[in-house]
């Protein structure tokens, strides 16, 4: 085993509703589409009309920033709505399969023989560039960069996470052609990330990257943390990071020539009858994969649930509705937990034996292994800084998160160069913004900061 990177700064959050490892194939969706806020900074330009047929791997929208940058049909079917909100807003790209699963041809050859060129061309015309994701930032990667490294998680420390490993358990074959490919597209290395349980299973046979063993509470399976541990970004650097089920989709497009985006998702929560995983196609419609899984409400329960796609600290609210509830992109995980809409007698006066602190002010503490049943509650309002250390014990990272925060809310660039913005993403600050007794929207406050960076640098 190689050198094993242990962090002690982080902090696990047991929940209920945890996947058991069982795996059910979900029935083809009503529709899927794209929703072009899934992706940082696009403004989508439409390739295609309401009636049109396509393929997998059909062309729907490309980016306004980067024309070469297609966004393509997870499946086969017709384009059945273009749903626009304010100013028309393009909200999503629907399409409804016509059950054929028919694929875009593209020409494969040996993996041998693949040139960066040959390899950009084929993941552009194919609908994959987006799945390389650019730090700083966090956007879609330029065309025209060469990384210094690639970087891919194979470990999630997030609540309620899915098992990785268990996710890519039939995708050896697809995981190694795709980092075969993803080692043309850099001059240094392909690294890959794993946890120190990892023995068996696809990812503890990987040699076609340069393997590190990581353990340690959450954030510890971020790839902004991994990062930060392994080769650290400074001012000028490009780094690109891949999501697993992403590697072992590229590695199926240049194996067989067609785009086949199914992958495995968990559905978690508390409100979940049964979690476990479910195989689906990329942009999936949510309720096709919730409906008949939740827990039914008694006649007493008034408040609702969140779905949310994602895991519960930065995952994205979605509605049951075919305009913006579907899938995201880059996720691998659904959440389902009661809505914090309900109030307790007396608040933080009470007792509240079965409620989570990362303090000492509830119980919580003396039972680490506890799990417990959370909802959406702020539990307070938004209110001024609070002067503490607290945010430094869950970022494991070599930069000063309170003071990045400031930085960005004043909209100093120098300071904000200096503090580490080039390092994180929202992300890496969900556990500050989760431990806040301020109240205060980190994620929010960091994605104000980098939609800032990118302007100055443009």
């Amino acid at each position: 085993m190689s050198k094993v990177i242990k962090l002690r700064k982080g902090l696990d959050i047991n929940l209920v509703g945890a996947a058991e490892r069982v795996l059910t194939k979900c029935p083809a969706a009503a529709s899927y589409a794209l929703v072009p806020d899934h992706y940082r900074g696009v403004t989508p330009k439409l390739l295609v009309k309401v009636g049109d047929k396509v393929k997998a791997g059909s062309p729907l929208f490309f980016s306004k920033e980067n024309p070469e940058v297609l966004f393509t049909s997870p499946v086969s079917g017709e384009v059945s709505a273009v749903n626009r909100g304010d100013k028309r807003k393009i909200l999503s790209v629907v399409v409804t399969p016509d059950g054929q699963n028919q694929s875009e041809n593209f020409d494969v050859c040996p993996l041998a023989e693949l040139t960066r060129d040959r390899v950009k061309e084929t993941m552009l015309r194919a609908g994959f560039w987006p799945m390389l994701i650019q730090r700083p930032f966090g956007i879609i990667a330029k065309t025209d960069a060469t990384p210094k490294a690639i970087f891919i998680s194979g470990l999630d420390t997030a609540p309620l996470a899915p098992d990785l490993n268990f996710l890519v358990q039939d995708q050896g074959e697809h995981i190694i052609a795709g980092l075969e490919v993803l080692k043309k597209l850099t001059d240094g290395k392909v690294h890959l990330t794993v946890g120190t349980d990892t023995t068996a299973g696809v990812l503890s046979r990987i040699k076609q990257a340069e393997v590190h063993h990581i353990e340690g509470p959450h954030p510890a399976g971020n790839v902004g943390v991994q990062i930060a541990q392994i080769d650290p970004i400074n001012k000028g650097d490009v780094v690109w990071t891949v999501e697993l089920q992403h590697v072992a989709m590229i590695g199926r497009l240049f194996q067989t020539g067609a785009v086949d985006m199914s992958k495995v998702v968990a559905l978690t929560g508390s409100e979940v009858v049964k979690p476990h995983y479910f195989k689906v196609v990329s942009g999936a419609l949510i309720t096709s994969i919730t409906d008949g899984n939740l827990r039914p409400k008694t006649p007493r329960e008034e408040r609702g649930v969140r779905v949310i796609s994602g895991n519960p600290l930065t995952g994205l609210k979605v509605e049951p509705n075919e305009v913006e509830g579907y899938l995201g992109f880059y996720h691998n995980q659904i959440t389902v937990i009661p809505e914090g809409n309900k109030y307790e007698f007396l608040g933080w006066a009470m007792p509240r034996l079965n409620k989570f602190s990362v303090s000492h002010s509830y119980f919580s503490w003396l039972t680490p292994k506890k799990k417990y049943n959370l909802d959406t509650n702020l539990n307070g309002g938004p209110r001024a800084f609070v002067q503490t250390g607290i945010y430094d014990k869950v970022l494991p990272m070599n930069i000063y998160p309170l003071y990045l925060i400031k930085a960005i809310m004043a909209g100093d660039i120098d300071k904000m160069e200096n503090l580490g913005i080039y390092e994180i993403l929202e992300e890496d600050v969900a556990l500050c913004e989760f431990i806040d007794p301020s109240k205060n929207e980190w994620q929010a406050t960091v994605s104000q900061g980098i939609e800032l960076m990118i302007k100055e640098l443009n």
